[in-house]
């Protein structure tokens, strides 16, 4: 039983789709996430004290509203299903731009759920926290996907299928392997490049998808560097979302230059990653952010293993 009445947690940016795996593929980042607190409070409900940015001024676009953010919407449904008549008030801290396709708003709901949960009487475990971080994700993106919730929960490669939720599965990941996310200085509207997407696909472009997701998740699994190389193609989202980032071309080539695995979009942008062995992981980087500046965009650039860590209580009181 909990008796915390004050509880940080943090949650991790994370990768989506992984470039084969769109809407169901996910990998967690180190280095870079989100904090929210949790007070618990004597009026009922989840309420919002305050959102600081990541120069810690309180936050000029997200809202503070507790219905229109995916921290407390997440919060509140968790509190809903299993709270007591006391409320909870949240502290939201970004330490992830928004609309950089690093999961922004998918960390921001993990991390309220993962405080809220570990200030229940009986907190739940970590796994069955996934549905009510998903509303909040829901809430802002428009679609009921968890390749940003998932990994950033749990942490290391995801494999969630929206016909399975809430069954989520960690993959194995590859001995050696790092990932390199570079964010550029750019914003892309998820739920508006997701509305753009076109609906129909060829039979054989549905076939050659499957085909590399299937043959990247055996390549992690067996730890088949070649097969990962071979396997890391998206045929089907890369090519329409790739052209509203300007500098996604230049970056990409500069990844494969210096022998990357592969390297696609994060999300939906603008966000780029890379797989690499980790003996080349500061060259890829390097490579990356060269591209990108020589492209004239500022950019950062945050090197993690396969198995970086999910959300997790930082401290209580």
């Amino acid at each position: 039983m909990s008796d915390a009445s004050l509880v940080t947690a943090f949650a991790p940016a994370s990768i989506g789709n992984v470039g084969v795996g769109f809407d169901m593929l996910g990998l967690a980042l180190a280095g870079v996430g989100d904090r929210v607190t949790g007070q618990r409070t004597c009026k009922a409900g989840i309420s919002i004290a305050e959102i600081r940015d990541l120069d810690g001024e309180i936050h000029p676009s997200l809202p503070p509203e507790p219905d229109q953010n995916t921290a407390s919407i997440a919060a509140h449904a968790l509190w809903e299903a299993h709270g007591d008549s006391t409320g909870v008030e949240l502290l939201i801290r970004k330490g992830i731009p928004l609309q950089s396709g690093m999961g922004s708003s998918a960390a921001s709901a993990v991390a309220a759920v993962v405080a809220a949960n570990a200030l229940l009487p009986e907190p739940l475990p970590h796994e069955q926290l996934l549905p009510f971080a998903l509303e909040g994700e829901k809430y802002a993106s428009g679609g009921l996907h968890a390749d940003n919730v998932a990994p950033s929960l749990m942490g290391g490669l995801v494999l969630c299928p929206a016909v399975l939720l809430p069954r989520m599965m960690q993959i194995k990941t590859p001995i050696g392997v790092s990932s390199i996310l570079l964010h550029p200085e750019l914003q892309v509207d998820t739920a508006h490049a997701r509305c753009s997407l076109a609906r129909g696909y060829t039979l054989e472009q549905w076939l050659a998808q499957q085909g590399y997701l299937a043959g990247f998740i055996t390549g992690c699994a067996a730890d088949d560097h070649a097969l990962i190389r071979q396997s890391f193609h998206d045929v089907i989202i890369e090519p329409q979302r790739s052209a509203a980032v300007v500098c996604f071309e230049a970056v990409k080539e500069a990844a494969m230059k210096a022998d990357a695995l592969g390297a696609s979009l994060s999300g939906s942008g603008p966000s780029i990653f890379a797989l690499c062995v980790d003996a080349n992981a500061s060259n890829v980087a390097t490579a990356m952010e060269q591209a990108c500046r020589t492209s004239g965009i500022e950019c950062q650039s945050w090197i993690s293993p396969m198995t970086a860590p999910g959300a997790h209580v930082e401290g209580s009181q």
